[in-house]
């Protein structure tokens, strides 16, 4: 087999074997009682995920700390934070938060 048919097999094998290593903890997990403190602070990891995802962009442009806020991102943010905290809906959260992002600039370019 030449290199170029190698690639999709590869890439197949890849996402399986990625998806078997994070599933085999998970999986694990779910079969063993928790202690009641681990259970509560895996609530919190959500919101941990959620906040390293939405404030590198916040605060760093092109990879380099800014003192200049972008308002329209500081606002999308404020209200996905907004919607989290009202609705505990993590999907919807990102959705609208996506949304105003898209609509702000939109307006503003």
């Amino acid at each position: 087999m030449s290199g170029e048919a190698l690639v999709w097999p590869m890439i197949v094998a890849i996402g399986v074997l990625t998806f078997a290593l994070r599933l085999a903890p998970l999986a694990l997990l779910a079969q063993l009682p928790l202690p009641g403190w681990l259970a509560r602070a895996l609530r919190y990891v959500p919101a941990a995920v959620m906040a390293a995802i939405i404030a590198p962009p916040l605060f760093f442009a092109v990879g380099a700390p800014t003192i200049e806020p972008d308002l329209r991102r500081i606002a999308a943010a404020a209200l996905a934070t907004l919607v989290a905290w009202r609705t505990r809906s993590t999907l919807l959260a990102v959705v609208l938060g996506m949304l105003a992002l898209w609509g702000l600039q939109a307006v503003s370019a």
